[in-house]
């Protein structure tokens, strides 16, 4: 395994080279090979990396100079925070994966093995912190909704705050991990090998990224869902009482759109914990318990990792079936690639010849006009 299995998200292939406090010394370990499992986990890493780097950008576009402009102005910035921090697990983690898992040993040097470990965490948890801060605007959307004015100014708040700690809980990596060369085998490694005094340091340091990462969001996440759900219901049982209640959306508790943005982040956290619940828990297991990676498969350790960083996949999708903006910018993005392509074939430039060319070719005035009438209700979320 190449350094913190936990911290980095990076299940490798053998155990990590072990302390010197408590374990024997590092010319008594066998190097790990490119097994199949690893070559099934770099495929699929490959396949993924693909549909996470397009759909993404196609978010991050759409949301930035597409129709996604008519969002709420205090949900630009979140979707935006969000596909950029997919995009930095995209093209941070799954590369450097792909690549490690291929050359087995670590070839980049010392420097690059510090900035790589960091970068990986920095990523982790700007994804994690990215849907705090997207539970707690929908918290406060839910049961506060008459004060929407100062919900922009919130938000970016927020935002600064959880990058700003993502930066800071991810600068350890720079001092703990260091190219690690094994004298014996002629092999390096990036580890956190020489780095802490005794075991328990280092479970202590995976343990206090768990709970950064995976803990305290899920925490905080639920219980702002929780309230939401909960509010619901006694704004249901007050309804069923008779009772009267200043609402912005006629006899709705919540208007259409807020709930349909409320679905939407539900499903996003849902997408986050059901993906990486599997991985941290084998991480936990590893980390009580080191031997049991001699006797757990290693295409366990690969799938789960696989399987983890398909949530990366997952918001740009979760978006595009509640948004019907982006599916309109795909769609517009689909028709002018074909119109393109048509308009280079020789068929094509033979027909736009006679007099009659155009009569098949869209408006896009209409075309922008119907797309425009499918997101009146999107901006008001």
């Amino acid at each position: 395994m190449s350094g913190n299995w936990s911290t980095v998200r990076l299940s490798s292939l053998a155990p990590p080279p072990p302390n010197t406090s408590q374990f024997p010394p590092l010319t008594d370990w066998e190097a790990p090979s490119f097994t199949w499992a690893a070559q099934f986990r770099v495929g699929a890493t490959v396949i993924l990396f693909v549909f996470a780097t397009c759909s993404n950008l196609a978010l991050l576009v759409s949301v930035w100079c597409g129709r996604g402009r008519r969002l709420a102005s205090h949900l630009r910035p979140l979707m935006l925070s969000l596909a950029s921090a997919d995009l930095m697990m995209t093209f941070v983690v799954m590369p450097l994966d792909a690549v490690w898992n291929m050359t087995v040993q670590w070839y980049g040097g010392d420097a690059l093995c510090k900035l790589l470990c960091f970068l990986k965490l920095f990523a982790m948890h700007a994804s994690a912190f990215i849907l705090v801060v997207i539970s707690l605007d929908r918290q406060h959307a839910i049961l506060h909704p008459l004060d929407a004015l100062s919900a922009h100014r919130r938000n970016r708040r927020m935002l600064v705050l959880a990058w700003s700690l993502s930066l800071l809980l991810a600068s350890p990596q720079l001092f703990f991990f260091r190219a690690v060369r094994v004298e014996a085998v002629d092999f390096t490694q990036c580890a956190t090998h020489g780095s802490f005094l005794h075991r328990w340091q280092e479970t202590v340091y995976n343990m206090f990224h768990f709970i950064t990462l995976y803990v305290i969001p899920l925490l905080v996440m639920s219980c702002c869902y929780s309230r939401i759900l909960l509010h619901i219901h006694l704004q249901h049982l007050r309804d069923k009482a008779g009772e009267s209640y200043l609402r912005r959306s006629g006899t709705d508790i919540i208007p259409k759109a807020r709930m349909k943005t409320l679905k939407m982040t539900v499903v996003i956290v849902l997408s986050f914990v059901v993906c990486w619940t599997p991985y941290y828990l084998l991480g936990i297991w590893y980390w009580f318990q080191p031997d049991m990676l001699r006797v757990t498969p290693d295409y366990v350790h690969h799938a789960l990792f696989v399987f983890g960083n398909l949530n990366t996949c997952c918001d740009p999708v979760i978006y595009g079936f509640y948004t019907p903006s982006f599916r309109a910018d795909l769609a517009a993005c689909c028709r002018r690639r074909r119109s393109n392509a048509s308009l280079r074939s020789p068929d094509r430039l033979s027909a736009r010849e006679g007099p009659h060319s155009g009569e098949h070719e869209s408006d896009p005035a209409t075309n922008n006009q119907a797309a425009g009438d499918t997101n009146q209700s999107e901006g008001r979320s």
